[in-house]
């Protein structure tokens, strides 16, 4: 029950309100819990790991385990109401963008949000 207590707090999406930064898809787990994928993008990471990295050790602290299941880019253009999701991570692969999407959709409920497979 902790598991899934810890799990309902993780956000499902956390990203920069502005600008276009890499973002990963992560899937979080807790002992005996479902599993969650969340999205995480910002502009101070260099690197898909970076963003992997500061998540996976912030999860741990709540007992949580995660995986990577890819990564991109984001276009967030707040004042357009705009949101981007492209390209693909060097290290991890191309995360599932349909999935990202989603998420974001139900983050932002009133952006047009697109994705697409081609560009880095």
């Amino acid at each position: 029950a902790m598991a899934a207590e810890a799990l309902s707090r993780v956000p499902d999406v956390q990203i920069d309100g502005d600008g276009v930064f890499k973002y990963v898809l992560v899937r979080v787990r807790g002992a005996g819990a479902p599993a969650k994928d969340v999205v995480r993008g910002h502009g101070w990471a260099e690197y898909h790991a970076d963003l992997f990295e500061r998540t996976a050790e912030e999860l741990a602290l709540h007992g949580l385990n995660c995986e990577c299941l890819g990564g991109g880019r984001l276009s967030h253009r707040p004042e357009e109401r705009k949101i981007h999701v492209y390209g693909y991570s060097v290290g991890f692969g191309r995360a599932d963008h349909a999935v990202t999407t989603e998420k974001l959709k139900a983050e932002y409920p009133d952006y047009e949000i697109t994705w697409a497979d081609e560009g880095y």
